[in-house]
């Protein structure tokens, strides 16, 4: 069982519908539940799924669908139980490979797609074939296209007279037809009713006098699209009046109070015992007053609480009438806020990350936020702002960009276009492009981002210093490292200006900046920078804390980009020693420590030793993330690599044809590791001779990364490179050169001429004129290339050894 299944209501009454629900699904794969709002069409869906559950007929998942965040997230925990889910954390993809699993899948299964309102966004997720069952319910007749009908109607009369008779008690059968009659026979009305008899001892005759004696409120009047008798709304005002009437215990009094309040304002698909604060430890003493009063029921599972829509409306509507509604929205606010966590931590919480999104996202959809003053507005967006980095930070990339634009028109629409609220949205959505891949939509965002936030709030606003900090960090990433410093210098002097130099920010954008230079050759500042951090970090938070671990990590792997490994190892090694000592031998950065380790040491040639390493990461990997996951997908691609310049080709080759078939139907053809994992099989099958292979994919590569990256890019120039070494290597030196002088000529223009990959670029031009027999030009090449590795990279560096000797071997 997977879901929020509704327990069964007290005095639950049995309804022939059920039978004629089972019988539907023995012919037909879908059944759509239709009818009034409260007329029981949850609680006839929860009856049959309990069923299956109670009968252990198979997998039973539950599916809130009046929302597209809330189905795509139930859906992919679904998929995650079963084994099927996105590693990658895209919950629209793990509902399609769900969707796609239960098409195929030999066993029974049941899925309950709960209050839909779309059925444009059910119909493509719904399994074609296989032994799997949906039940849809809706007030929307549009859903009949789908499957089976089965209208639900009101209680019949009988129906209604027995329920009243068992909840309340009474005999009185000519009071319970009345009452009925009046209530037009509607389930949650019916309830309501039965709670405030029982809870005010009172006998039908005289709750119907209330019930006539409380008028609502004009607000409360019946509108368009509540269909259902006026004195539904009464019932349920009566039942709110009842549990929240003034006690001998004032303080469970206003326990109970705030928690009707607080659930109506959350997701109507249940709210975990968990996110609720224990009030003056009277939490549990509430919501058994309200459960005694029907207002709230409980999951299947016992750990969550729902409030039914019709309840929760009125609820809502109330406390507008009352001029509380600001209230309403400041105590469900708190009780989010004090749940929210770290970004660190959105991974492994991704589950508890998800629920916590469902209850930010209803409580704005009430619309009450919007009747808020602009300060407490502001303050909710800081709600949708942390949902949005969750969403992303979980690789959930489909729900985060629909919330990242939701919340730029809402917050456009309350706030205005130039609230700084507004354009850290709007940066969210660009970091939102950004982690999904669109590399170029991220930057459009952000250059608008940074020139309207310029323009309206001035440079140094921290939102622009912001914005202006990802954008470089953006830009770094695709190799325009020379715009990409400007910026980062910038906005790291604004930070010094304003918050200075041990503050949290100032910090992340000199790490950001240290990364660029490192990405563009500038060892040594690079290196400069982390040696800053790692001081700053090891006096204010002591050199055991995880930052500071990680800045040692962020060191050492510079020293090894810059080919200094006598330094690069021993500091990698001590901070491994400490990882495990202090974090445990399993804690991400431990496992992140430990593979960037064996780099360092296949950078060093010791690939024994990285070897060993990798292998018991991947082990570590494979247990606590399964073998699909990215990590152990990205580690598994390292290992091959190790493998593969150690002179163990069948091994590599091997290995790499299994991570790239894995990395094709987990990540995708497109996917930056799958690119990568092919690129890897390609250059093994040339050190083996297999050359019509390595052109294969190593063309099918550059085609990727040219139409993905675009044709001056780092890896699209790495690919280019690769093709023509193949080349070469095949006998066909004159079509690489071309090549060559291509990759020269984009590597010079992202990384400038002292770069070592446009070093190593030129010493790869000179070797293929010498195999092509033009002896005087690679002698000049040689000789230009020597002369700036002996002053860029000093004459000990690898590629300057290289150099020379290849330059020796022509002379």
């Amino acid at each position: 069982m997977v879901g929020k299944i509704p327990q069964e209501s007290a005095h639950y009454i049995v309804r022939d519908k059920l039978r004629e629900l089972s019988d539907s699904l023995e012919r037909s794969q879908v059944a759509v539940v239709t009818g009034l709002h409260g007329i029981g069409k949850t609680q006839l869906a929860a009856a049959y799924a309990r069923s299956r559950v109670d009968r252990a007929n198979g997998l039973v998942g539950w599916v809130n669908a009046d929302t597209e965040d809330a189905l795509l997230a139930d859906l992919a925990a679904i998929a995650e139980r079963v084994g099927v889910a996105d590693p990658n954390g895209d919950s629209a993809v793990s509902a399609r490979r769900l969707r796609d699993h239960l098409s195929g899948r030999a066993a029974a299964a049941l899925l309950v797609f709960d209050n839909a309102i779309d059925p444009d966004r059910i119909r493509p997720l719904l399994p074609t074939g296989g032994w799997t069952r949906v039940v849809i319910t809706s007030t929307d007749l549009c859903f009949l296209s789908l499957g089976a009908s089965a209208d639900l109607e009101v209680f019949a009369r009988a129906e209604s007279v027995r329920f009243l008779r068992e909840a309340t008690s009474s005999s009185d059968e000519a009071g319970a037809q009345l009452l009925a009659a009046e209530l037009g026979d509607l389930p949650l009305a019916l309830s309501a009713a039965a709670a405030t008899i029982t809870g005010r001892r009172l006998d039908y005759a005289r709750y119907r006098a209330l019930l006539r004696d409380h008028p609502l409120p004009k607000a409360l009047s019946r509108r368009r699209g509540h269909d259902h008798p006026l004195p539904v709304d009464r019932a349920i005002m009566l039942s709110l009046s009842t549990v929240e009437a003034p006690t001998d215990d004032p303080e469970l009094d206003v326990v109970v109070q705030w928690l009707v309040g607080v659930i109506a304002m959350l997701s109507p698909a249940g709210v975990h015992r968990t996110v609720l604060p224990d009030r003056d430890t009277r939490l549990d003493e509430a919501i058994q007053r309200c459960v005694d009063a029907s207002l709230l029921t409980w999951s299947t599972g016992g750990d969550a609480l729902s409030m039914h829509r019709l309840v929760g409306r009125v609820v809502r509507e109330r406390a507008e009438i009352r001029g509380i509604g600001a209230e309403l929205v400041c105590a469900a606010g708190e009780v989010l806020e004090t749940r929210l966590f770290g970004i660190g931590q959105a991974w492994p919480r991704r589950a508890e990350g998800s629920h916590l999104v469902e209850h930010i996202d209803a409580l704005w959809a009430t619309g009450l936020p919007e009747t808020a003053d602009i300060d407490t507005a502001a303050r909710l967006f800081d709600l949708r702002l942390w949902a949005q980095r969750q969403l992303i930070a979980a690789t959930d990339f489909t729900r985060a960009i629909a919330a990242g634009k939701h919340d730029i028109a809402d917050s456009t629409r309350i706030l205005g276009a130039d609230h700084p609220t507004t354009l850290l949205c709007r940066n969210n959505l660009a970091m939102t492009y950004y982690s999904a891949g669109r590399i170029d939509a991220a930057i459009d965002q952000q250059r608008t981002v940074l020139g309207d936030g310029a323009r309206t709030l001035g440079a140094d606003h921290p939102v622009v210093v912001l914005t202006r900090s990802d954008l470089g960090t953006t830009l770094s990433d695709v190799g325009n490292f020379g715009e990409a410093i400007a910026l980062l210098e910038q906005a790291l002097a604004d930070y010094l200006r304003v918050h200075g130099v041990a503050d949290v920010r100032t910090l992340t954008c000199r790490i950001n900046l240290a990364r660029a230079y490192e990405s563009a050759g500038r060892f040594d500042d690079a290196i400069a920078a982390y040696h800053h951090v790692l001081g700053i970090r090891t006096r204010t938070i002591g050199a055991d804390h995880a930052d500071t671990l990680l800045s040692r990590n962020n060191l050492a792997t510079a020293y090894d980009s810059a080919g200094r490994h006598a330094e690069a190892i021993p500091l990698q090694e001590a901070t491994l020693a400490d990882c495990e000592r202090v974090l445990g031998t399993t804690a991400p950065l431990t496992l992140t420590v430990r593979g960037n380790l064996a780099m360092a040491y296949r950078s060093a040639e010791r690939f024994d030793d990285a070897a060993a390493l990798l292998e018991q990461t991947l082990d570590c990997r494979e247990k606590l993330y399964g073998a699909d996951h990215p990590t152990t997908i990205a580690c598994r691609t390292n290992l091959g690599l190790v493998l593969q310049e150690a002179g163990m080709h069948e091994q590599a080759i091997a290995l790499q044809t299994r991570t790239l078939a894995d990395c094709e139907r987990v990540l995708g053809n497109d996917h930056p590791y799958t690119l990568s994992c092919r690129n890897n099989l390609a250059d093994t099958y040339r050190r083996t001779d297999r050359y019509a292979q390595a052109l294969a994919l190593h063309r099918q590569t550059l085609a990727d990364r040219e139409r993905l990256f675009g044709t001056t890019h780092p890896k699209t120039a790495t690919s280019r490179n690769n093709l023509a070494a193949t080349l070469e290597a095949a006998g066909s030196p004159t079509e690489a050169i071309p090549l060559y002088e291509r990759t020269i000529a984009d590597r010079e223009q992202a990384l400038g001429p002292d770069h070592p990959d446009t070093l190593s670029a030129r010493n790869n031009l000179a070797h293929a004129h010498h195999a092509a027999g033009h002896a005087e030009q690679a002698s000049t090449l040689y000789e230009r290339t020597l002369a700036d590795c002996e002053r860029a990279l000093g004459p000990d560096d690898p590629i300057t050894i290289v150099v020379r000797s290849n330059l020796d071997g022509v002379r």
